[in-house]
């Protein structure tokens, strides 16, 4: 019932920059960890960024000072700001979040969006 959904996809020369954005619906207690990551053709999925409630967050090595996740708790919303984007950045983006469905009993789990594709090329 709970579904996450990814917008603000799309193609983009080196340099560039892209917003994405996501939003939690459905069945929701609480969204607790929400964030972001990548699949590349070939590689394995691969931690973006991610933001607690209270806003701490955790960037890969390669997107620090570069992109930048922020969270909107009312709305259950998620997003990332990518800037000075490099080819090595594309990917699929998929939106996660840890969300509480239920407390009595506890239910916890992960979600996943469909993600959302990044080109980046000249």
């Amino acid at each position: 019932q709970v579904q996450l959904v990814e917008s603000g996809g799309d193609l983009v020369q080196p340099g560039g920059s892209l917003r994405l954005s996501c939003a939690a619906s459905g069945t929701i207690f609480l969204v607790s960890r929400m964030g972001w990551y990548r699949q590349a053709l070939g590689r394995q999925r691969e931690l973006v960024a991610t933001v607690t409630r209270g806003g701490s967050t955790v960037y890969a090595d390669s997107v620090k000072g570069r992109f930048a996740i922020s969270r909107d708790n009312a709305n259950n919303k998620v997003y990332l700001q990518m800037n000075s984007l490099k080819p090595e950045d594309t990917a699929v983006y998929i939106c996660y979040a840890q969300i509480t469905i239920s407390i009595k009993p506890s239910v916890t789990d992960d979600y996943w969006g469909q993600g959302t594709p990044v080109t980046v090329s000249s």
